[in-house]
Protein backbone atom coordinates (compact mmCIF):
# COMPACT_ATOMS: atom_id res chain seq x y z
CA UNK A 1 0.00 0.00 0.00
CA UNK A 2 1.38 3.36 -0.94
CA UNK A 3 1.49 5.57 2.11
CA UNK A 4 1.49 8.60 -0.16
CA UNK A 5 -2.17 8.11 -0.99
CA UNK A 6 -3.01 11.62 0.07
CA UNK A 7 0.39 13.20 -0.34
CA UNK A 8 -0.39 13.92 -3.97
CA UNK A 9 -3.15 16.21 -2.74
CA UNK A 10 -0.68 18.27 -0.72
CA UNK A 11 2.42 18.84 -2.88
CA UNK A 12 3.56 21.62 -0.56
CA UNK A 13 3.03 20.46 3.05
CA UNK A 14 2.54 23.25 5.59
CA UNK A 15 5.46 24.54 7.59
CA UNK A 16 3.92 23.21 10.79
CA UNK A 17 2.27 19.82 11.01
CA UNK A 18 0.17 20.95 13.97
CA UNK A 19 -2.38 22.83 11.92
CA UNK A 20 -6.16 22.69 11.64
CA UNK A 21 -6.10 19.43 9.68
CA UNK A 22 -3.96 17.70 12.29
CA UNK A 23 -6.14 18.83 15.19
CA UNK A 24 -9.25 17.82 13.31
CA UNK A 25 -7.77 14.34 12.91
CA UNK A 26 -6.78 14.42 16.59
CA UNK A 27 -10.31 15.20 17.76
CA UNK A 28 -11.81 12.58 15.44
CA UNK A 29 -9.43 9.94 16.81
CA UNK A 30 -10.44 10.83 20.37
CA UNK A 31 -14.07 10.22 19.34
CA UNK A 32 -13.18 6.89 17.74
CA UNK A 33 -11.18 5.52 20.68
CA UNK A 34 -13.83 6.75 23.14
CA UNK A 35 -16.49 4.87 21.18
CA UNK A 36 -14.33 1.75 21.24
CA UNK A 37 -13.57 2.14 24.96
CA UNK A 38 -17.29 2.24 25.73
CA UNK A 39 -17.42 -1.37 24.52
CA UNK A 40 -14.87 -2.48 27.13
CA UNK A 41 -17.99 -3.58 29.04
CA UNK A 42 -18.93 -5.95 26.23
CA UNK A 43 -18.36 -8.98 28.47
CA UNK A 44 -20.93 -7.52 30.87
CA UNK A 45 -23.37 -7.27 27.97
CA UNK A 46 -22.78 -10.91 27.01
CA UNK A 47 -23.33 -11.94 30.64
CA UNK A 48 -26.56 -9.91 30.69
CA UNK A 49 -27.77 -11.82 27.62
CA UNK A 50 -27.02 -15.13 29.36
CA UNK A 51 -23.47 -15.92 28.25
CA UNK A 52 -20.32 -16.65 30.25
CA UNK A 53 -16.70 -15.54 30.04
CA UNK A 54 -15.83 -18.17 27.43
CA UNK A 55 -18.72 -17.04 25.23
CA UNK A 56 -17.65 -13.40 25.48
CA UNK A 57 -14.09 -14.37 24.58
CA UNK A 58 -15.27 -16.42 21.61
CA UNK A 59 -17.36 -13.55 20.23
CA UNK A 60 -14.49 -11.08 20.56
CA UNK A 61 -12.07 -13.63 19.10
CA UNK A 62 -14.21 -14.23 16.01
CA UNK A 63 -14.42 -10.48 15.45
CA UNK A 64 -10.65 -10.15 15.71
CA UNK A 65 -10.11 -13.08 13.33
CA UNK A 66 -12.29 -11.36 10.74
CA UNK A 67 -10.35 -8.11 11.23
CA UNK A 68 -7.04 -9.94 10.77
CA UNK A 69 -8.22 -11.57 7.55
CA UNK A 70 -9.59 -8.29 6.23
CA UNK A 71 -6.33 -6.47 6.98
CA UNK A 72 -4.78 -8.36 4.05
CA UNK A 73 -7.17 -6.48 1.80
CA UNK A 74 -7.65 -3.16 3.60
CA UNK A 75 -4.28 -1.73 2.59
CA UNK A 76 -4.67 -2.62 -1.06
CA UNK A 77 -8.29 -1.43 -1.07
CA UNK A 78 -7.06 1.96 0.14
CA UNK A 79 -4.50 1.91 -2.68
CA UNK A 80 -7.21 1.14 -5.22
CA UNK A 81 -10.09 3.31 -3.99
CA UNK A 82 -8.35 5.90 -1.80
CA UNK A 83 -8.92 6.75 1.84
CA UNK A 84 -12.04 8.84 1.28
CA UNK A 85 -14.39 6.04 0.24
CA UNK A 86 -13.20 3.41 2.73
CA UNK A 87 -12.91 5.88 5.60
CA UNK A 88 -16.48 7.12 5.15
CA UNK A 89 -17.95 3.66 4.57
CA UNK A 90 -16.27 2.11 7.63
CA UNK A 91 -17.43 5.04 9.81
CA UNK A 92 -21.04 4.40 8.81
CA UNK A 93 -20.64 0.65 9.39
CA UNK A 94 -19.27 1.26 12.90
CA UNK A 95 -22.30 3.37 13.83
CA UNK A 96 -24.67 0.74 12.43
CA UNK A 97 -22.94 -2.15 14.19
CA UNK A 98 -23.03 -0.28 17.53
CA UNK A 99 -26.82 -0.03 17.26
CA UNK A 100 -27.23 -3.61 16.01
CA UNK A 101 -25.79 -4.90 19.28
CA UNK A 102 -29.09 -3.85 20.85
CA UNK A 103 -31.27 -5.78 18.37
CA UNK A 104 -31.37 -9.25 20.02
CA UNK A 105 -33.13 -9.68 23.37
CA UNK A 106 -31.19 -12.86 24.11
CA UNK A 107 -27.85 -14.36 23.22
CA UNK A 108 -27.86 -15.86 19.72
CA UNK A 109 -25.66 -16.39 16.68
CA UNK A 110 -26.59 -12.95 15.33
CA UNK A 111 -24.19 -11.25 17.72
CA UNK A 112 -21.22 -12.80 15.90
CA UNK A 113 -21.71 -11.05 12.51
CA UNK A 114 -22.41 -7.79 14.34
CA UNK A 115 -19.14 -8.09 16.25
CA UNK A 116 -17.34 -8.92 12.99
CA UNK A 117 -18.76 -5.76 11.36
CA UNK A 118 -17.72 -3.72 14.40
CA UNK A 119 -14.15 -5.09 14.48
CA UNK A 120 -13.53 -4.81 10.73
CA UNK A 121 -14.92 -1.26 10.65
CA UNK A 122 -12.66 -0.24 13.53
CA UNK A 123 -9.59 -1.75 11.84
CA UNK A 124 -10.36 0.03 8.57
CA UNK A 125 -10.92 3.40 10.28
CA UNK A 126 -7.62 3.24 12.15
CA UNK A 127 -5.76 2.27 8.96
CA UNK A 128 -7.35 5.08 6.95
CA UNK A 129 -6.54 7.69 9.59
CA UNK A 130 -2.87 6.65 9.74
CA UNK A 131 -2.53 6.67 5.94
CA UNK A 132 -4.25 10.06 5.67
CA UNK A 133 -2.18 11.80 8.34
CA UNK A 134 1.06 10.48 6.83
CA UNK A 135 0.14 12.06 3.52
CA UNK A 136 -0.29 15.61 4.81
CA UNK A 137 3.18 16.05 6.33
CA UNK A 138 6.76 15.95 5.00
CA UNK A 139 8.26 12.46 4.89
CA UNK A 140 10.83 13.17 7.60
CA UNK A 141 8.08 14.08 10.10
CA UNK A 142 5.76 11.14 9.54
CA UNK A 143 6.89 9.22 12.61
CA UNK A 144 6.42 12.32 14.74
CA UNK A 145 2.90 13.00 13.50
CA UNK A 146 1.84 9.36 13.94
CA UNK A 147 3.14 9.36 17.52
CA UNK A 148 1.42 12.68 18.23
CA UNK A 149 -1.85 11.47 16.75
CA UNK A 150 -1.52 8.26 18.74
CA UNK A 151 -1.55 10.19 22.00
CA UNK A 152 -5.19 11.00 21.29
CA UNK A 153 -5.93 7.31 21.81
CA UNK A 154 -4.91 7.55 25.45
CA UNK A 155 -7.28 10.51 25.88
CA UNK A 156 -10.14 8.44 24.51
CA UNK A 157 -9.08 5.51 26.69
CA UNK A 158 -9.56 7.72 29.74
CA UNK A 159 -12.89 9.24 28.67
CA UNK A 160 -14.61 6.03 27.49
CA UNK A 161 -14.34 3.94 30.69
CA UNK A 162 -15.22 6.95 32.87
CA UNK A 163 -18.38 7.49 30.81
CA UNK A 164 -19.09 3.78 31.09
CA UNK A 165 -18.74 3.91 34.88
CA UNK A 166 -21.07 6.92 34.99
CA UNK A 167 -23.68 5.05 32.96
CA UNK A 168 -23.49 1.97 35.16
CA UNK A 169 -23.73 3.93 38.42
CA UNK A 170 -26.58 6.26 37.42
CA UNK A 171 -28.90 4.20 35.20
CA UNK A 172 -31.03 1.17 36.10
CA UNK A 173 -29.31 -2.13 35.41
CA UNK A 174 -29.99 -3.98 32.19
CA UNK A 175 -31.16 -2.54 28.91
CA UNK A 176 -31.03 1.13 29.98
CA UNK A 177 -27.31 0.82 30.70
CA UNK A 178 -26.38 -1.01 27.51
CA UNK A 179 -28.66 1.16 25.37
CA UNK A 180 -26.82 4.20 26.69
CA UNK A 181 -23.39 2.61 26.08
CA UNK A 182 -23.97 1.42 22.53
CA UNK A 183 -26.15 4.41 21.67
CA UNK A 184 -23.36 6.77 22.75
CA UNK A 185 -20.85 4.75 20.71
CA UNK A 186 -23.12 5.08 17.67
CA UNK A 187 -23.49 8.83 18.22
CA UNK A 188 -19.71 9.26 18.48
CA UNK A 189 -19.24 7.20 15.31
CA UNK A 190 -21.75 9.43 13.53
CA UNK A 191 -19.89 12.55 14.66
CA UNK A 192 -16.68 10.90 13.45
CA UNK A 193 -18.26 10.29 10.04
CA UNK A 194 -19.28 13.94 9.73
CA UNK A 195 -15.72 15.05 10.50
CA UNK A 196 -14.24 12.59 7.99
CA UNK A 197 -16.78 13.61 5.34
CA UNK A 198 -15.77 17.25 5.71
CA UNK A 199 -12.07 16.43 5.91
CA UNK A 200 -11.97 14.37 2.71
CA UNK A 201 -14.53 16.11 0.50
CA UNK A 202 -11.89 17.64 -1.79
CA UNK A 203 -9.62 14.59 -1.94
CA UNK A 204 -8.83 12.98 -5.25
CA UNK A 205 -7.16 9.61 -5.71
CA UNK A 206 -4.98 8.20 -8.49
CA UNK A 207 -4.67 4.43 -8.59
CA UNK A 208 -1.11 3.06 -8.57
CA UNK A 209 -0.01 1.13 -11.69
CA UNK A 210 0.29 -2.15 -9.78
CA UNK A 211 0.50 -3.52 -6.26
CA UNK A 212 1.96 -6.67 -4.70
CA UNK A 213 -0.39 -8.97 -2.81
CA UNK A 214 -0.13 -8.48 0.95
CA UNK A 215 0.52 -12.16 1.72
CA UNK A 216 3.41 -12.21 -0.79
CA UNK A 217 4.94 -9.15 0.85
CA UNK A 218 4.61 -10.77 4.28
CA UNK A 219 6.39 -13.93 3.10
CA UNK A 220 9.09 -12.09 1.19
CA UNK A 221 9.90 -9.61 3.99
CA UNK A 222 9.03 -11.80 6.99
CA UNK A 223 9.76 -9.62 10.06
CA UNK A 224 10.67 -12.56 12.30
CA UNK A 225 10.34 -12.82 16.06
CA UNK A 226 8.95 -9.32 16.50
CA UNK A 227 5.66 -10.79 15.27
CA UNK A 228 5.62 -13.00 18.37
CA UNK A 229 5.91 -9.89 20.56
CA UNK A 230 3.04 -8.34 18.59
CA UNK A 231 0.88 -11.41 19.28
CA UNK A 232 1.74 -11.38 23.01
CA UNK A 233 1.00 -7.65 23.17
CA UNK A 234 -2.41 -8.25 21.63
CA UNK A 235 -3.10 -11.09 24.05
CA UNK A 236 -2.16 -8.85 26.99
CA UNK A 237 -4.52 -6.11 25.77
CA UNK A 238 -7.38 -8.62 25.96
CA UNK A 239 -7.37 -8.37 29.76
CA UNK A 240 -8.21 -4.66 30.15
CA UNK A 241 -10.40 -4.42 27.05
CA UNK A 242 -12.50 -7.58 27.56
CA UNK A 243 -12.26 -9.15 31.01
CA UNK A 244 -11.35 -6.34 33.41
CA UNK A 245 -14.96 -5.21 33.76
CA UNK A 246 -15.99 -8.75 34.78
CA UNK A 247 -13.13 -8.85 37.29
CA UNK A 248 -14.35 -5.59 38.84
CA UNK A 249 -17.89 -6.99 39.06
CA UNK A 250 -16.51 -10.20 40.57
CA UNK A 251 -14.82 -8.14 43.29
CA UNK A 252 -17.92 -6.02 43.87
CA UNK A 253 -16.22 -2.81 42.68
CA UNK A 254 -18.04 0.17 41.17
CA UNK A 255 -16.18 0.35 37.86
CA UNK A 256 -12.96 0.35 35.86
CA UNK A 257 -12.54 4.09 35.26
CA UNK A 258 -9.78 4.29 37.89
CA UNK A 259 -7.77 1.64 36.07
CA UNK A 260 -7.92 3.37 32.70
CA UNK A 261 -7.29 6.79 34.18
CA UNK A 262 -3.97 5.53 35.58
CA UNK A 263 -3.26 3.28 32.58
CA UNK A 264 -3.72 5.92 29.90
CA UNK A 265 -2.21 8.71 31.99
CA UNK A 266 1.02 6.81 32.64
CA UNK A 267 1.16 5.53 29.06
CA UNK A 268 0.78 9.07 27.70
CA UNK A 269 3.49 10.40 30.01
CA UNK A 270 5.84 7.51 29.25
CA UNK A 271 5.34 7.90 25.49
CA UNK A 272 6.37 11.56 25.70
CA UNK A 273 9.27 11.20 28.13
CA UNK A 274 10.78 7.98 26.76
CA UNK A 275 11.02 8.97 23.09
CA UNK A 276 14.72 9.90 23.22
CA UNK A 277 15.50 7.34 25.90
CA UNK A 278 14.27 4.49 23.69
CA UNK A 279 16.63 5.58 20.93
CA UNK A 280 19.59 5.54 23.32
CA UNK A 281 19.19 2.09 24.90
CA UNK A 282 18.12 0.16 21.79
CA UNK A 283 15.00 -1.73 20.81
CA UNK A 284 15.89 -5.07 22.43
CA UNK A 285 16.15 -3.51 25.87
CA UNK A 286 13.00 -1.49 25.32
CA UNK A 287 11.10 -4.67 24.41
CA UNK A 288 12.51 -6.47 27.46
CA UNK A 289 11.50 -3.63 29.79
CA UNK A 290 8.09 -3.32 28.14
CA UNK A 291 7.36 -7.05 28.41
CA UNK A 292 8.55 -7.06 32.02
CA UNK A 293 6.23 -4.16 32.83
CA UNK A 294 3.28 -5.76 31.04
CA UNK A 295 3.75 -9.12 32.77
CA UNK A 296 4.33 -7.56 36.19
CA UNK A 297 1.21 -5.42 35.83
CA UNK A 298 -0.89 -8.50 35.11
CA UNK A 299 0.46 -10.21 38.23
CA UNK A 300 -0.21 -7.08 40.32
CA UNK A 301 -3.91 -7.37 39.44
CA UNK A 302 -3.96 -10.33 41.83
CA UNK A 303 -3.60 -7.87 44.73
CA UNK A 304 -6.68 -5.79 43.88
CA UNK A 305 -9.49 -5.77 46.43
CA UNK A 306 -10.56 -2.12 46.27
CA UNK A 307 -10.99 0.21 43.34
CA UNK A 308 -7.97 2.38 44.17
CA UNK A 309 -5.83 -0.78 44.13
CA UNK A 310 -6.12 -0.64 40.33
CA UNK A 311 -3.75 2.33 40.26
CA UNK A 312 -0.44 0.45 40.53
CA UNK A 313 -1.10 -2.42 38.10
CA UNK A 314 -2.70 0.04 35.67
CA UNK A 315 0.33 2.34 35.76
CA UNK A 316 2.76 -0.56 35.22
CA UNK A 317 0.70 -2.04 32.37
CA UNK A 318 0.38 1.41 30.80
CA UNK A 319 4.16 1.82 30.76
CA UNK A 320 4.50 -1.58 29.10
CA UNK A 321 1.95 -0.66 26.42
CA UNK A 322 3.58 2.73 25.78
CA UNK A 323 7.02 1.17 25.33
CA UNK A 324 6.06 -1.88 23.29
CA UNK A 325 3.53 -0.61 20.76
CA UNK A 326 5.64 1.96 18.86
CA UNK A 327 8.69 -0.33 18.86
CA UNK A 328 6.72 -3.32 17.57
CA UNK A 329 5.17 -1.25 14.78
CA UNK A 330 8.43 0.52 13.87
CA UNK A 331 10.56 -2.62 13.81
CA UNK A 332 7.96 -4.78 12.09
CA UNK A 333 7.00 -2.30 9.39
CA UNK A 334 10.66 -1.28 8.96
CA UNK A 335 11.42 -4.71 7.51
CA UNK A 336 9.27 -3.85 4.47
CA UNK A 337 10.45 -1.64 1.59
CA UNK A 338 9.51 2.00 1.82
CA UNK A 339 7.06 1.67 -1.08
CA UNK A 340 5.18 -1.04 0.83
CA UNK A 341 5.51 0.43 4.31
CA UNK A 342 1.78 1.08 4.58
CA UNK A 343 0.86 -2.54 3.93
CA UNK A 344 3.61 -3.60 6.32
CA UNK A 345 2.21 -1.39 9.06
CA UNK A 346 -1.29 -2.77 8.49
CA UNK A 347 -0.03 -6.34 8.69
CA UNK A 348 1.94 -5.73 11.90
CA UNK A 349 -1.16 -4.24 13.52
CA UNK A 350 -3.00 -7.34 12.35
CA UNK A 351 -0.70 -9.58 14.39
CA UNK A 352 -1.73 -7.79 17.58
CA UNK A 353 -5.29 -8.73 16.62
CA UNK A 354 -4.13 -12.32 16.17
CA UNK A 355 -3.13 -12.17 19.84
CA UNK A 356 -6.61 -11.01 20.81
CA UNK A 357 -8.20 -13.71 18.64
CA UNK A 358 -6.14 -16.43 20.36
CA UNK A 359 -6.31 -15.08 23.89
CA UNK A 360 -9.95 -14.01 24.20
CA UNK A 361 -11.59 -17.46 24.12
CA UNK A 362 -8.71 -19.17 25.94
CA UNK A 363 -8.65 -16.68 28.82
CA UNK A 364 -12.44 -16.83 29.02
CA UNK A 365 -12.31 -20.61 29.45
CA UNK A 366 -9.56 -20.33 32.08
CA UNK A 367 -11.68 -17.87 34.06
CA UNK A 368 -14.75 -20.12 33.86
CA UNK A 369 -12.81 -23.22 34.93
CA UNK A 370 -10.21 -21.90 37.37
CA UNK A 371 -10.98 -18.27 38.18
CA UNK A 372 -9.40 -14.87 37.62
CA UNK A 373 -6.36 -15.55 39.83
CA UNK A 374 -5.24 -18.43 37.64
CA UNK A 375 -5.77 -16.38 34.51
CA UNK A 376 -3.71 -13.41 35.75
CA UNK A 377 -0.94 -15.73 36.95
CA UNK A 378 -0.81 -17.60 33.64
CA UNK A 379 -0.78 -14.47 31.47
CA UNK A 380 1.74 -12.66 33.67
CA UNK A 381 4.23 -15.53 33.70
CA UNK A 382 3.75 -16.18 29.97
CA UNK A 383 4.39 -12.53 29.10
CA UNK A 384 7.54 -12.43 31.23
CA UNK A 385 8.77 -15.70 29.71
CA UNK A 386 8.26 -14.56 26.12
CA UNK A 387 10.06 -11.30 26.89
CA UNK A 388 13.06 -13.21 28.24
CA UNK A 389 13.06 -15.66 25.32
CA UNK A 390 12.99 -12.82 22.80
CA UNK A 391 15.83 -10.97 24.51
CA UNK A 392 18.08 -14.04 24.75
CA UNK A 393 17.35 -15.39 21.27
CA UNK A 394 17.91 -12.05 19.55
CA UNK A 395 21.26 -11.71 21.31
CA UNK A 396 22.39 -14.88 19.54
CA UNK A 397 21.14 -13.53 16.22
CA UNK A 398 22.97 -10.26 16.81
CA UNK A 399 26.19 -12.21 17.32
CA UNK A 400 25.63 -14.07 14.03
CA UNK A 401 25.08 -10.80 12.18
CA UNK A 402 28.18 -9.28 13.82
CA UNK A 403 30.26 -12.31 12.79
CA UNK A 404 29.04 -12.03 9.21
CA UNK A 405 29.87 -8.34 9.13
CA UNK A 406 33.35 -8.96 10.59
CA UNK A 407 33.99 -11.72 8.06
CA UNK A 408 33.12 -9.30 5.27
CA UNK A 409 35.34 -6.56 6.71
CA UNK A 410 38.54 -7.45 4.71
CA UNK A 411 36.60 -6.93 1.53
CA UNK A 412 35.25 -3.69 0.17
CA UNK A 413 31.94 -2.91 1.88
CA UNK A 414 31.83 0.79 1.23
CA UNK A 415 29.14 0.35 -1.39
CA UNK A 416 27.17 -2.24 0.56
CA UNK A 417 24.96 -0.60 3.22
CA UNK A 418 23.91 -4.00 4.53
CA UNK A 419 27.39 -5.41 5.01
CA UNK A 420 29.02 -2.22 6.26
CA UNK A 421 28.19 -1.62 9.93
CA UNK A 422 29.05 2.05 9.71
CA UNK A 423 26.71 2.77 6.84
CA UNK A 424 23.84 0.42 7.61
CA UNK A 425 20.42 2.01 7.82
CA UNK A 426 19.02 2.12 11.32
CA UNK A 427 15.59 1.82 12.84
CA UNK A 428 14.12 4.61 14.97
CA UNK A 429 15.41 2.77 18.02
CA UNK A 430 18.99 2.81 16.87
CA UNK A 431 19.49 -0.78 15.72
CA UNK A 432 20.86 -1.74 12.29
CA UNK A 433 18.18 -2.94 9.90
CA UNK A 434 20.14 -6.11 9.26
CA UNK A 435 20.01 -7.26 12.86
CA UNK A 436 16.46 -6.08 13.33
CA UNK A 437 14.95 -7.89 10.38
CA UNK A 438 16.83 -11.07 11.06
CA UNK A 439 16.34 -11.20 14.79
CA UNK A 440 13.26 -9.04 15.43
Amino acid sequence: MNTDTTAELHPDPPATIYNRTFWTCYVSNVLLVTANALTFRFAEFVAFLGGDEATAGAIVGVGMLAAVICRFGIGQAIDHYGTRLLWRLSSVCLAISSLLFLAPDQLSWTIYPVRILFAVSMACMFSCSIVYVQGIVPAHRRTEVIASLGSSGFVGMIIGPLVGDLVFTTLPSGWPQFSALFGTAAALSTAYFLIVYRLTQNDRHTQPPQSIAAHKLLIQYWPGQILLIAVVLGAALTIPTVFLTRYATHLGLAGIGTFFLAYAGCAFTCRVLAARWMELIGLRRVILIGMAALGSGQLLLLLVSKEWHFLLPAAVCGVGHALLFPVVVSVGSGCFPLANRGTGTTLILGFTEVGIFIAAPVLGMIIDEFGFATMFTATGITTLAFGAVYFLSTEQEREVVADEQNAAAPYSTAEDPIAAPTTAAKTPCGEPVTSVCRSA
